[in-house]
Order: structure tokens, then C-alpha cells, then sequence
């Protein structure tokens, strides 16, 4: 803690000896004043501590911020540097003092300078008094000195006892007060200035006291009217006390018309022993308020008192002698005939006015009853009147105390009053100042017109403006009446008699900008190649302008931008030539005659098909489409007919009722191979279809015999054995079986068993030899084949012999004695396979081969054995 405040006063200590080290220098003159353009000489002085380390020779000199040359340098001794500067013309310098040490420079002292002029001799001297209160005096010093300048005025009394009084001043204007203020008409002024330059006294001026005295304005103490008496005023007033006596005074008083900015002056000449004053202001305007003021003043002085308070009065009243400016604004008439009628009006000013208004009496009755006429009183300059759909005429006074203005008077048509179109044509147009309105009438008669305009998106009626324009068809107004970037309705409505034809109406800007906000564009739905763009008008309040036209700017992606310009009156445009499958930004422009302002963008994409490309793509595909139902309908429709023809009935022997199909019977049959017990399947193809195997009169004896009259031939079918299974079928040989087939239904099988096992198998078309061939040999291999199977005692087959010829079914495909057989492709390969020994029996019957005819069995002829 002790060595901090040790270290800490050191500091200080070290501190304080520098700058004792610094300021140890001194110039002279200091801060000197000189007159300008002569030389300035200043001495710089080294302390000691300097010594001997730095000398005279060390010190440099600086004007401002600017280096002096060395040789305005003269070193006087070892520690005296003066510098000698010619010509000083600087109003107010800095003129330092540097030590340079080891191309350091170090500040010693510095001063400023100033630099003037010596006073010059006063003049123009002038005084005002104002008695028992002050004397003041006023003087012009001549050129600026720049230099601090002390004035003093002298009043000194040139007749015994030649007294000298004096006040001093640093300006141009000095007083005495009171009780140094006594008066004497022969007083003496005289001003003397004095600066470090120099001094310079004026000559002493008399001024006689009167000349210059001025007193405080006068206090007006009334200004009313005499009742009885027209256009006249009376003024009194009070005069101040502070006042030269035996003097006389004249006064001024200074009245106008609220009216008017003009004015008029009277003087009234008073004793200086008169307190007060009076005047009567005539030749005024009825009905007229006024103002006044007044102001007085020594009749030997030169200076007036100020203007007193001014105080208003009014002259006598009179009635209103001009009518009141009428219009009116009807409003359509509602379902039940009723209607409203605006009425407007003002006051005219005109010089003189017409009098102070107390109220307006409007009375109004209809054109063709007046006695159903009715009164209103209202003090504002606007009323509402509820009307029918008849014409009405209405009347306005304006009262006060003293009677009742003449009565303007207006008509009102009826509902279904058609008014005449006198005016043409309108245009407007506007100057720097002004806005001009010309119009063409198709009658020279009409010599009264009303000019009315407002706001369009105004909607009182009150707020309304007109003027009546009489013996002249254009009309001038100041710009001033107008907003700028409003629109205007200006409507023109000729007058004649009481009536008021059919206006003539146009829009006018005064002045307009560009619009508010720009169109926001809707694109709807694109095309392939286009894009029908729409907007709406901008709205009214936002247009600031006529709108001229609208410009459709679009661009593709990273495309170039293109752009459309339509008439204002269009607000949808179809943009063409666009390219497919594109998205492209659009936005709109809306120009007025000040510029245009643009809409929010928008995007959009083209489609990649159009309705022609949907159309082509899509009209045979529905017409496929329609041929394919068509289609499809008529197949469920004529599906029996087509199945008749496509696809018929193939008769199935499994489903035959007409005998039983035993099972039991052992596999031992050269024509029917058998079915297997595992597989339970049936070969058919030892199946043999045999033709006239015996002779015609066992034929013709047969039993077998076609229902419906149809002579056939039937095929002798003989089967030897069949097996199904473990199960044997017995046909007896006494038992023939023959029943008349139709065409629908020609094979019955009872046993369902055989039923269905037929169904699963597909029999392999053989070709079947023309009978002529096989007749001999058919007949002679089944007569062996029975002869081998009568030891089996379990299974007798007996032929039958069927009468008739073979008779062909007309549903088959195959030509004349030619059938189809199917076999399944699910069968045993070696149910498929001819066997050698059965193959010698039938060298006709060849495996199945693709192309090879197929035949089916017609008829079984089954018999069971006992």
C-alpha cells in the first residue's frame, strides 16, 4: 500500500515539473490589436530551464497551421526569437511559438491577433422622446472597426447654465431615464467613438425637443351606432397623460368594412388640454360591421404613436337587398312515386353586402295547387324537401331584424317531365392557373347557365359547388376550387325562365400522377398455345388519372420479354404464339397521361395438349372403346346364335340315361381296352364305327329309328368289354336297347360315374376310312373278337343290328362320313399309344397328328348280359 501512494506521488510530482517545463515561455505583445494591412513584430522568450540545453536558434513560427519562413526570423540573444510579419490583413489569427529538438517539435506559447480599423465619425444622429419617461438616441458609426469600439453620447444644454450630461454604449443607440428626461427646447447631441486605433467625435447637433416627441396610442373607449341613423358610427377615445402641454395634438382614426381589405383614413385636430376625443364615421354601408383604430402625435413632432387596440362595431340594420344564389340536386324518385329535392344556396358577395343574415324561410307548394303551400325555417344554407312525383315551385328569403331579402325562386319538373338537351357539345381544359369550361347551345335564346361540379366519388349532395354564368357560354374558375388527381363531373344546365333543361356532363383531372396500384391479371385456364388474360379496372379513387391504355408485359422462363398494349376500354387480351408445356410470368400496365404503374406478376403454364390434340388422341380410343360394348352387348345378346354357329353342343356319352354303365366288369375287351382301377380312365381308342357290317335286312328291321321322320343311317357300334375299375357291366343279350334319338340330346349314359369320367376325358380324333373300305374287315375282326371272349362267362356283348345308314350330325365340322374325336391331354401315355396287336386289326386308325379330321360316336348300343 506505502509504495503505490510512493509510486502515485512520484507520478505528480514528475507531472507538475513538466509542465512548469513546457510553459516556461513567454511572447509579447500578447494577444496584440494593429490596424489592418500594417506589420505585425512579436518576440518569443525562452524560460530557463531551456538553457543551455536549447537556444533562440531552436524556435520556429507558425501562422495558424502554416509554417513562417526563416527568413522573417531575427534572433535577438541566446533566448529571444522575434518574427516580423508585413502586410497583416488576417481579421483574427493564431500566431504559436514551437522549440524543434531532435525533429521534434515542441508548442512554448501561442496568441492571437486581431486586426481592425479605427472608428470613424458618427452621423445621421436622431432622437425620440417621450416626455417624463426616456430619451433615446440613435447613430450611424460608419465602417466596421473589427475591434472592440466604445460610444458615448453628450446632451449638453447651449444656454445657461450649459449643463453636460453623457451615457456610454457599445452599440449605436443609448438612453437617458427618467428623472435625467427634463425638458428643454434647445438641447445639444453629439457621439464620440473611441477603440484601441484611434477615436472620433461628431459635431453637436440641436434638436428641438417638440420635433421629437412621440407618446403611447391612445385607448379607443367606444365605437357604436345611434339608433335611427343610418351608416353611421361614433368613435370616443382617450388620450395618454404623458403629453408635452400647451401643445396641440391631431389624431388619426383608421376604419374598415370586414368586407373589404380596404380602408379609410379621418384626422381630428385636439387641445393638448383635451382628454379625450370623438368623431362620427358616416357615409357607411348598412348593415355593416367595422373596424377601427387611431393613433395621435404632436403637431410639431415628426413621430405618430402606435395604432390603438382596434374595437368592431355595426352600423344600423337593414333588410337584405339581394336574393340569395339557389340550386338544387333531385335525387330519382323511389316505386311509390315519392322522391327527395336537395336545395342549396349562398350568399352573394357583393359590395355592399346584403345585410346580417338571422335565417332562410323556404316555402314551396305544387305548380298546379298553390294554395298547398308549406314553410320551412332553418338557419343553415342547405334543407332537404320531401317531394311527390308533380312539379313543384320553390322560393328562399333570407330575414333579419329589419325585414326579408327578395325571394329566389326555382322549379322543380315532375317525374315524367322530359327536359330539352339545348347544349351540343363541352370540352375543358386547364391553364397553370386556371380550369376553362366552353360549351355550344343549339339555341341563341338561352342567356343563363349553371356550371355545376364535385367530386364523382362524392356522395352528399350538400357538398355540391355552382355559379351562374350569364350572357357568355365558357366559364373560368381558379384551380385553387379543385384536388388535384380527383376526378371531376362538370355538368352544364341551361336556364330559361324558372325551368332548368337537361344538363350536359363531363370528367375533367386537374392534375394528375401515375396510378395508385396496376391491374392484377387472372389467367384462368391455359392453352397448348395460349392464354386468354384478364383484369379488372383499377378502382376509381386510385386511377389518379384518365386511364389511356393497358400493356400486357409476358415472359417465358429464361426468355425474353415481350408486351401487348390495348385500348382502356379492353380488359381481357388473348395471348398467342406461346410456347408449349411453358410456365411464363405476365403482369399488366395501367398508363395514365402522368406514367404508368404496374400489377402484382403472376404465373401461369402452358399445357402440353390442347382440345384438338385430347380430341384426335382421345376420339378413337372412344370409338374402340364404343365398338367394343356394341360388341360385347350383342354377344350377350345373340349369345345362344353365335354359340350355334361358333361353338355347338358336342353330345357327351357320359351324360346318356339310357343305360347304366357298369364298373365291375373285367378289363378283357379288343376294343375297349379298359380303365385302370388306379386311374379310372378309359381308352377309347379300340372304339371301332362300323358301317353296314350287316346285311340290309337285319337293318331294316331295326328298332332303332329317328322320331321326327328323318330317314339316317345309324353306326353299329359293339363293344366287348369295358372296364372301370374293379367294376364289371353285363349287358344282356336278350335285352336290346333302342330308342329314337333327337338332335338335341342323341347319347344318354346312366351310370354317373362313366358320367363324369367322360367329362374329364378328351378322345383323340381318328380318321375314319370311307365304310366301303372297312366293311369286310370290320365285320370279320368283331366276330373273331367275340368268339375269344366267350369263356368269360362274367361278360356276353351281343351286336345289334341297327337299321339304316349312317346319319351325319349337321353340327360337325367334318365333311360327309368323316367325325371328330377328342381325347384329353390329361390321359396315360400308353391310354394314347395303339397297341401292335389292336393296330393289325385297324391299319386305317393312325395316331393323332396335327391337321388329322376327328369323328365322335353317334350312338352306343349297349345291352347287358345275364
Amino acid at each position: 500500500m506505502f509504495s503505490c501512494l510512493t509510486w502515485m506521488f512520484v507520478l505528480l510530482c514528475s507531472s507538475i515539473a513538466d509542465e512548469n517545463f513546457i510553459r516556461d515561455a513567454d511572447i509579447f505583445p500578447s494577444s496584440p490589436e494593429i490596424e489592418r494591412g500594417s506589420t505585425l513584430k512579436l518576440f518569443c522568450v525562452l524560460g530557463k530551464h531551456y538553457t543551455p540545453q536549447r537556444n533562440a536558434s531552436h524556435i520556429i513560427w507558425k501562422l495558424n497551421h502554416e509554417l513562417i519562413a526563416q527568413e522573417d526570423y531575427n534572433i535577438v540573444n541566446e533566448t529571444v526569437s522575434s518574427i516580423t510579419i508585413h502586410n497583416f490583413t488576417y481579421s483574427k489569427a493564431h500566431v504559436k511559438c514551437f522549440t524543434k529538438y531532435f525533429g521534434k517539435e515542441q508548442l512554448l506559447v501561442h496568441t492571437e491577433v486581431k486586426s481592425g480599423f479605427p472608428p470613424d465619425t458618427p452621423g445621421n444622429i436622431s432622437c425620440i422622446y417621450y416626455y417624463n419617461s426616456k430619451l433615446t438616441c440613435t447613430w450611424t458609426s460608419g465602417r466596421e472597426t473589427n475591434l472592440m469600439t466604445n460610444y458615448t453620447l453628450y446632451r449638453k444644454v447651449e444656454t445657461p447654465p450649459y449643463t453636460l450630461s453623457s451615457c456610454q454604449s457599445k452599440t449605436e443607440l443609448c438612453s437617458f431615464y427618467f428623472p435625467d428626461t427634463s425638458y428643454s427646447s434647445s438641447f445639444c447631441f453629439q457621439v464620440k467613438a473611441e477603440n484601441v486605433l484611434g477615436e472620433a467625435s461628431s459635431d453637436c447637433v440641436l434638436i428641438p425637443m417638440g420635433e421629437i416627441e412621440k407618446f403611447e396610442p391612445p385607448e379607443i373607449l367606444s365605437v357604436k351606432k345611434i339608433t335611427g341613423i343610418n351608416r353611421l358610427l361614433t368613435v370616443v377615445w382617450k388620450m395618454p397623460e404623458k403629453i408635452i402641454p400647451s401643445q396641440n395634438l391631431t389624431c388619426e382614426i383608421q376604419y374598415g368594412s370586414l368586407y373589404s381589405n380596404s380602408s379609410k383614413l379621418v384626422t381630428v385636430l385636439l387641445n393638448s388640454s383635451e382628454k379625450t376625443g370623438s368623431c362620427n364615421l358616416t357615409d357607411l354601408w348598412d348593415s355593416t360591421e367595422y373596424s377601427v383604430a387611431i393613433r395621435c402625435a404632436n403637431v410639431l413632432s415628426k413621430f405618430w404613436s402606435e395604432w390603438s387596440r382596434r374595437k368592431t362595431a355595426s352600423t344600423e340594420e337593414k333588410a337584405p337587398s339581394e336574393k340569395v344564389d339557389l340550386w338544387r340536386v333531385i335525387e330519382p324518385s323511389h316505386s311509390a312515386g315519392n322522391r327527395s329535392a336537395h336545395l342549396l344556396w349562398k350568399t352573394l358577395s357583393s359590395f355592399p353586402p346584403s345585410g346580417r343574415i338571422l335565417g332562410y324561410k323556404i316555402q314551396y307548394f305544387p305548380e298546379n295547387n298553390a294554395a298547398l303551400e308549406m314553410t320551412n325555417i332553418t338557419a343553415d344554407q342547405k334543407i332537404t324537401l320531401p317531394l311527390n312525383e308533380e312539379a313543384y315551385i320553390v322560393s328562399i328569403t333570407a330575414y333579419n331584424s329589419a325585414g326579408n331579402s327578395p325571394g329566389a325562386t326555382l322549379r322543380i319538373p315532375s317525374t315524367n317531365e322530359k327536359t330539352l338537351q339545348i347544349i351540343e357539345t363541352m370540352r375543358t381544359f386547364t391553364t397553370n392557373e386556371e380550369v376553362i369550361v366552353e360549351w355550344i347551345p343549339s339555341e341563341t335564346k338561352v342567356s343563363e347557365y349553371v356550371v355545376e361540379w364535385y367530386e364523382e366519388l362524392g356522395t352528399d349532395p350538400f357538398s355540391r359547388s355552382w355559379q351562374y354564368v350569364s350572357n357568355s357560354t365558357n366559364w373560368k374558375i381558379n384551380k385553387k376550387n379543385f384536388k388535384p388527381f380527383i376526378c371531376y363531373n362538370i355538368s352544364v344546365y341551361p336556364v330559361y325562365g324558372n325551368k332548368v333543361g337537361a344538363p350536359y356532363s363531363i370528367q375533367t383531372y386537374v392534375q394528375e400522377k401515375k396510378p395508385s396500384e396496376g391491374p392484377v391479371a387472372d389467367t384462368g385456364v391455359p392453352g397448348k398455345n395460349e392464354v386468354t388474360v384478364k383484369w379488372k379496372e383499377i378502382s376509381k379513387d386510385k386511377r389518379n388519372g384518365f386511364i389511356c391504355n393497358y400493356t400486357i408485359f409476358y415472359k417465358p422462363e429464361d426468355g425474353k420479354e415481350s408486351n401487348e398494349t390495348v385500348n382502356s376500354d379492353v380488359l381481357q387480351y388473348t395471348l398467342k404464339s406461346l410456347q408449349a408445356n411453358t410456365q411464363y410470368t405476365v403482369y399488366i400496365m395501367a398508363t395514365n397521361g402522368a406514367g404508368g404503374t404496374s400489377g402484382e406478376p403472376k404465373t401461369f403454364k402452358t399445357l402440353k395438349f390442347n382440345t384438338e390434340d385430347v380430341i384426335f388422341i382421345a376420339l378413337p380410343i372412344g370409338l374402340s372403346m364404343l365398338f367394343l360394348l356394341g360388341l360385347w352387348i350383342t354377344c350377350i345378346l345373340k349369345k345362344h346364335a353365335f354359340k350355334r354357329i361358333c361353338w355347338p353342343d358336342i353330345p357327351n356319352p357320359a351324360e346318356s340315361v339310357a343305360v347304366e354303365w357298369p364298373l365291375d366288369a373285367p378289363v378283357n375287351n379288343s376294343f375297349l381296352k379298359g380303365v385302370t382301377s388306379e386311374t379310372k380312365t378309359m381308352d377309347f381308342e379300340d372304339i371301332s364305327v362300323l358301317e353296314h357290317c350287316f346285311p340290309e335286312e337285319s337293318q331294316e328291321g331295326s328298332p332303332l329309328m329317328n322320331c321326327e321322320n328323318h330317314v339316317s343311317e345309324y353306326t353299329d357300334v359293339t363293344m366287348k368289354g369295358m372296364i372301370s375299375g374293379d367294376k364289371k357291366i353285363m349287358y344282356h343279350k336278350e335285352n336290346e336297347v333302342a330308342k329314337c334319338f333327337s338332335s338335341s340330346m342323341p347319347y344318354v349314359i346312366a351310370d354317373q360315374d362313366i358320367r363324369s369320367q367322360m367329362q374329364s376325358a378328351l378322345i383323340a380324333v381318328k380318321e375314319i376310312q370311307p365304310t366301303e373300305m372297312l366293311e369286310d374287315d370290320l365285320c370279320e375282326s368283331q366276330q373273331t373278337s367275340v368268339k375269344n371272349e366267350e369263356n368269360y362267362s362274367e361278360e356276353v356283348l351281343k351286336l345289334e343290328d341297327f337299321s339304316g345308314k349312317a346319319l351325319f350330325n349337321p353340327y360337325l365340322k367334318n365333311s360327309i362320313k368323316t367325325r371328330e374325336f377328342l381325347v384329353s391331354e390329361s390321359l396315360p401315355e400308353h391310354s394314347k399309344k395303339e397297341p401292335k396287336g389292336q393296330s393289325a386289326v385297324f391299319p386305317p386308325f393312325q395316331q393323332n397328328i396335327a391337321g388329322q379330321s376327328y369323328v365322335t360316336l353317334d350312338m352306343f348300343g349297349l345291352a347287358t348280359a345275364h
